[in-house]
């Protein structure tokens, strides 16, 4: 691998080819069903799809023997995948979606959900990040590769467009898709984060997640708060009675016993390493209020706390009017969606239960309490590195980044992940991204880092040139 030629290839596609494709796909509200159930008839996602899936084409016609297929199962969100011969039996997969989370208030002035805007070398607007590169990303190392006549094994790149939603249509296309899949010795996602833009972060676990609607009905109609209050019991205060029972409202600490897993040695250590990287950035990349402080002192705790620990967020309230529109009504009903993130290894649907039972069983006053559950899914866990790839991951990062890889859990989920690591336990995985500090994922003002994308692009080309050659070795 000739590290200058390379860094031009890639440095030149994404200029002249890539970054204007993402322009054009920021602008395309292309919301993940969960948020735009309508969307089929909408065709923000075909729009998508045909975007990314025209580009690709262009490209892979100068790849011998590469095919594109835009998979569509009846009534499910679409997938483009995309085959691509080696050399070799080995099999890799490189994963990545194209839904995007909604719009979300407070973007700075002069940006938007939707609307591409470049500040330096960051290009800001939804779905760029998160994880619209990714395609692109893949497609630009395995072309750098041919570029210079370096062999890769057969790769398949597979793009979802249901990932925001908990990738509830995955499944299927993987059963479907099955004789094409194979058995991948090595998976690479780039749907992951970055603790910093100075080196390559290797994500080594993934929380999962459960959300579900939380009601609480005290009347059948609003009622004059004159006339009800300290006779009807408030349905707001007993839903603050109903999470402390799930939540310390003084520390966030989650009481339920049963929602914490063991965390294995080797991940505190490298929580250690991992905060000693990165020091204050550990809290100091969201954008606290005046004043606000993070929820502890120790930056090793923080780490964990956001990898390894359940931790519960209100994402949202219906029943409560805007305060201007507000009149003196004891209101009948508070419904709010929790969104709870759990232990890498702790499974879903058990979580689900727990919290099913702790919310609905003995309500105060005897209030209609139900819970509905939304959506659910398991964490991940990475399998321990092969020699192989730990020492492509180390050169891969020095030559790419000037700097050694590091490596730290996500907070986040990647539904994709836990499916993968149960149907291929015998895979290798390489699972990094772009969303570095500030980036603000899902929130306003996310934002794609181009020359961190450019270098982790860099990275995939040799970890797939080195993923071959380990193979060839006696």
């Amino acid at each position: 691998m000739k590290q200058t030629r390379l860094g031009h290839f890639v440095d030149t596609c994404w200029d002249k080819e890539v970054v204007p494709r993402l322009v054009e796909y920021i602008r395309i509200p292309n919301k993940s069903p969960a948020f735009d159930p309508d969307w089929a008839a909408h065709g923000y996602m075909d729009q998508a799809v045909a975007l990314l899936e025209r580009w690709a084409r262009e490209k892979i016609a100068t790849l011998k023997g590469a095919v594109l297929e835009v998979v569509r199962l009846p009534g499910r969100t679409p997938v483009i995948l995309i085959e691509i011969p080696g050399n070799g039996d080995d099999r890799v997969l490189l994963y990545g979606h194209l839904d995007k989370q909604p719009e979300m208030v407070g973007w700075e002035e002069g940006t938007g959900p939707w609307t591409p805007v470049f500040k330096g070398d960051r290009l800001y607007g939804r779905g760029g990040a998160d994880d619209g590169y990714a395609m692109f990303g893949a497609l630009t190392a395995i072309m750098a590769l041919h570029e210079q006549g370096i062999p890769h094994a057969p790769c398949i790149v597979l793009i979802e467009a249901c990932e925001e939603s908990g990738s509830y249509d995955l499944p299927h296309y993987v059963d479907h898709l099955s004789h094409r899949l194979g058995s991948p010795s090595l998976v690479v996602c780039l749907d992951s984060g970055c603790g910093n833009y100075d080196q390559l972060w290797l994500t080594t676990s993934l929380r999962g997640m459960f959300a579900g609607n939380l009601t609480v009905r005290v009347l059948d109609e609003g009622v004059h708060s004159g006339d009800a209050s300290g006779v009807v019991p408030s349905s707001f205060r007993i839903f603050r009675q109903l999470i402390s029972r799930l939540e310390n409202e003084a520390t966030g600490e989650i009481h339920a016993e049963g929602l914490y897993v063991q965390v294995p040695a080797e991940r505190i250590a490298q929580a250690r390493r991992a905060a000693a990287a990165l020091g204050e950035q550990v809290y100091a990349k969201f954008p606290f209020a005046k004043g606000t402080k993070p929820m502890a002192d120790d930056l090793v705790e923080l780490v964990l706390n956001r990898t390894w620990r359940p931790q519960l967020a209100i994402t949202g309230i219906e029943g409560l009017p805007e305060p201007g529109n507000a009149g003196n009504v004891l209101l009948p009903h508070t419904t709010a969606k929790l969104s709870l993130r759990l232990p890498p290894t702790l499974e879903a649907r058990k979580a689900d239960t727990i919290v099913r039972k702790l919310l609905e069983e003995n309500p105060p006053y005897g209030a209609d309490v139900r819970f509905e559950s939304k959506n659910m899914a398991t964490g991940w866990n990475a399998p321990q590195l092969a020699p192989w790839l730990e020492q492509s991951l180390a050169r891969a990062s020095e030559a790419a980044f000037g700097a050694p890889p590091a490596f730290m859990g996500e907070g986040g989920t990647i539904p994709f992940m836990a499916m993968l690591g149960e149907k291929f336990p015998k895979s290798q995985f390489v699972v990094t991204g772009v969303l570095g500090p500030h980036s603000n994922a899902h929130g306003p003002n996310e934002f794609l880092d181009i020359p961190t994308a450019k270098r982790v692009t860099a990275v995939i080309a040799h970890v797939l040139a080195d993923h071959h050659a380990r193979s060839t070795r006696p």
